[in-house]
């Protein structure tokens, strides 16, 4: 019999923080989520496919770059039979407790990593107490592995308390793509929740703060672009090429000149971009990925449908064929204040916490909002929840780190707002 969760959340954290894993590649996670999950002991446990429909997910790699990290996680001892239920990327668990009559309770906690190599400064905790990535370029630099943590102990606390109830709790891959929020919210599990929490640590919020409801998160769209030219050569028949690398600098150019909206704030960000092969050959191909954002989902969809005109005009303007992807969309969806009322008046009675905020702007995206507008839309009430934790330097940095004694209060106040949402009886 495993030691209980809550009794080791720094260890379990720690575990989820040495092994982290990028969108759709979340393999030996949730192999190591499934054994917890199996020892803890639900009434369903859903993984991959069995969770969501797999042509649901949004940015998903390339199949050899999944494989890949399949066998990784296969040599690290991930279960084979596991494994082979998430082929192709389809990662992710969904575990389900029935607990007799009542409302059913939806908990959402993300567990992908970042493309971030992280810090090897012998200050850096993770590095001092020996836990730090050994993911090969990847590191958990936004709090993810805390999220996990939370999940799982939250999930065996409420199965050994006396909520009645449903608890679904939802693991969701590629939230850092934007990827894996949309399919958990078109499934089954999402068809009949009342209520909704999802959670996030820090977002410079300092441990023994809580934030019962984020407010204003930014509708947004990733957007892969590729124009295709002709190549010439540079020197002797320039009159012979249409210019990708041309095209590409007037769509940055001009995508920043866009303008903003009256109704609301509005973004754009080319973030990445290559052209061309050689100094001289004419470039025949050029790649962006960019992204759009907005106060709104109508201000987002406003500023993608310029940016599309942008980029359209820019390979006119040059001859070039354009190809606009959009691998990926997250809608604005905003916290319940019924709902953030009940994890504020519990937040106020957990211990380590000195502050509760009712509500809070969020800022940034977040596709946890396909599955709060899902449960709103049909009725439901939904919120998202900040945990604070003091952490050195900002998300998505090297340096990034959680104080850990945000865990235990993370975990109070999960269980007890669950415990405590209209309909229960705790």
């Amino acid at each position: 019999m495993a030691e209980p969760i809550r009794d080791r959340l720094a260890d379990v954290r720690r575990e989820f923080h040495r092994y982290p894993e990028p969108a759709w590649r979340e393999f030996y996670t949730t192999h190591r989520l499934v054994e917890e999950i199996r020892e803890v002991g639900v009434d369903e446990l859903a993984v991959g496919t069995e969770a969501y429909d797999s042509d649901d997910r949004m940015a998903v790699p390339d199949a050899e770059d999944i494989e890949e990290w399949s066998e990784r996680a296969r040599e690290r001892g991930a279960d084979p039979e596991l494994l082979d239920s998430m082929e192709g990327g389809n990662t992710g668990v969904v575990a389900v407790l029935n607990r007799g009559s009542g409302p059913t309770v939806g908990l959402r906690v993300d567990i992908d990593g970042l493309f971030i190599e992280e810090s090897t400064d012998d200050d850096h905790v993770p590095v001092a107490e020996e836990f730090s990535s050994e993911g090969d370029g990847t590191m958990h630099a936004c709090g993810h592995d805390s999220h996990m943590t939370w999940g799982l102990a939250t999930l065996e606390a409420i199965a050994e308390s006396d909520f009645e109830g449903t608890l679904v709790v939802f693991f969701q891959p590629a939230e850092e793509v934007s990827g894996g929020g949309h399919p958990m919210a078109e499934s089954r599990f999402a068809d009949d929740l009342d209520y909704l929490f999802a959670v996030h640590v820090g977002l410079d919020h300092p441990t023994g703060e809580v934030v019962a409801g984020i407010e204003r998160p930014l509708a947004m769209c990733h957007v892969d672009v590729t124009f295709e030219g002709t190549s010439a050569h540079a020197g002797k028949a320039p009159q012979d090429g249409d210019n990708a690398m041309q095209a590409l600098g007037t769509a940055i150019q001009n995508a920043y000149a866009i303008p903003r909206h009256e109704d609301g704030m509005t973004r754009v960000n080319l973030g990445w971009a290559e052209a061309g092969t050689s100094s001289n050959v004419i470039a025949d191909f050029a790649h962006i990925e960019a992204e759009a954002r907005g106060e709104t989902t109508e201000l987002m969809e406003y500023m993608q449908s310029r940016l599309n005109r942008t980029l359209e005009t820019a390979a006119e303007m040059h001859g070039c064929d354009v190809d606009i992807d959009v691998r990926s969309k997250s809608p604005r969806a905003d916290s319940d204040p019924e709902l953030a009322d009940v994890v504020a008046n519990v937040a106020r009675d957990a211990d380590g916490v000195e502050s509760v905020l009712p509500a809070a702007d969020f800022g940034a995206s977040e596709d946890a909002t396909f599955l709060m507008r899902r449960v709103q839309e049909n009725g439901g009430l939904a919120t998202y929840l900040i945990v604070g934790t003091d952490h050195p330097t900002s998300h998505h940095t090297p340096t990034f780190d959680v104080d850990e004694r945000s865990l235990e209060i993370g975990v109070d106040v999960l269980v007890e707002s669950i415990r405590s949402v209209p309909g229960t009886e705790a």
